[in-house]
């Protein structure tokens, strides 16, 4: 595929062309022939269909290697850098994640221009989900279970890191509304650090159009309190994983991309992981066939393997459902509005993100998927 052929992934499960221009074989070799093992011609052998960035699959005179660029106003090297701490202490704790290169500075976020890069070993094993959209359900039920058992190993290689919380609000996945006692009140407090949110939300009239998530939060919100604090990954869907074979008894070979990873707390992961992998957010004009409860008993059966989980958590965990995406849905307006600059995608990270993916756990099968995790208790 060329890059002028490249399409990325639509908020609507279609094919778009990019916000961010492909990788260009000429830009790729100028920054990799500041790695000395990888100077040399490159070939680029796939660009990477996920929407927020750039990132391809490239071949170098010392193997394949993967190539991810940022947007400056989406990573800076010192954001990205923390996810690449992160990433060092998962390696060093067992978890199977691909190596960051470090160029001849030894730097492994690199600032060029407007953009910032880095640069990974590839991952072993077969992506079998590379092309697959974030929201596709995980249908394989002992995938599912295997995806449970490494997300439990990973908060548990995770307990250990220690690290302050991200410095932007950008596309992470933080905690900070979801754990205030006011939602509302901190929502209008982070505007006054976020122009671009709070120019969005000022076309809105938005403490009306959310007084039912509120309400969502306000009864799950005083449990959450005292949940310890945990650097998760945020983003744990199949197509971030490879895996050993395309078998069902498959192990997972590696774990990619923390680029949502922040302090948060083991549930949120678990419950971001179920909303990921058991919903098929694409299609919910299928009704009950767009949910998979199996999958999302699976996940939790896996993860309780390793750190079981009380009858108290698994009720938690079904309450967290509806409302574990607040921040990230916020993040997103923040990306599209003030980023990109994309009215249209700001709106359906208000309108169908924030407020409808709360408002679906009403709908009778948003209803059952919740009552078919309380029922694992």
């Amino acid at each position: 595929m060329t890059a002028t052929d490249h399409r990325s992934h639509g908020l609507a499960g279609d094919e778009i062309a990019p916000d961010w221009p492909p990788l260009e074989t000429a830009e790729v070799r100028a920054l990799l022939d500041n790695f000395p093992r990888l100077r040399g011609p490159v070939s680029i052998q796939w660009r990477s269909p996920r929407p927020l960035s750039a990132a391809a699959r490239v071949t170098t005179v010392a193997g394949e290697v993967f190539v991810k660029r940022h947007h400056a106003n989406v990573r800076t090297p010192d954001t990205l850098s923390e996810e690449h701490a992160f990433i060092a202490h998962l390696r060093t704790h067992g978890i199977p994640m691909p190596e960051v290169l470090a160029n001849a500075k030894d730097r492994t976020a690199i600032a060029c221009g407007e953009w910032t890069y880095e640069v990974h070993a590839i991952a072993d094993g077969i992506d079998l989900y590379r092309d697959t959209i974030s929201w596709a359900p995980l249908t394989d039920i002992e995938q599912a279970r295997t995806a449970g058992r490494m997300l439990a190993r990973l908060h548990h290689a995770s307990a250990s890191f220690e690290a302050p919380q991200r410095d932007t609000w950008i596309l992470v996945s933080r905690d900070d509304c979801l754990r205030a006692p006011d939602l509302l009140a901190t929502i209008d407090a982070q505007c006054k650090q976020r122009p671009a949110l709070a120019d969005y939300l000022r076309q809105r009239d938005w403490r009306h159009e959310l007084a039912s998530l509120v309400a969502r939060h306000h009864a799950v919100q005083p449990r959450l309190t005292d949940l310890p604090r945990l650097w998760t990954h945020n983003d744990w869907h199949a197509s971030n994983l490879c895996w050993t074979s395309a078998a069902s008894d498959a192990a997972i070979s590696a774990v990619l991309d923390v680029g949502l990873a922040a302090p948060t707390f083991a549930l949120y992961d678990l419950a971001t992981a179920i909303e990921r992998n058991a919903i098929a957010w694409m299609q919910l004009e299928h009704g009950m066939h767009a949910t998979f409860p199996d999958t999302a008993r699976a996940l939790i059966d896996g993860y309780a393997d390793v750190l079981p989980l009380t009858s108290d958590q698994r009720q938690l965990l079904a309450d967290l459902l509806p409302v574990v995406h607040i921040d990230f849905a916020l993040s997103e307006i923040e990306y599209f509005h003030g980023v990109t600059g994309s009215t249209a995608h700001a709106d359906v990270a208000y309108d169908t993100f924030l407020r409808g993916h709360a408002a679906w756990f009403d709908s009778t099968s948003g209803r059952a998927m919740c009552e078919a995790i309380r029922a694992t208790s």
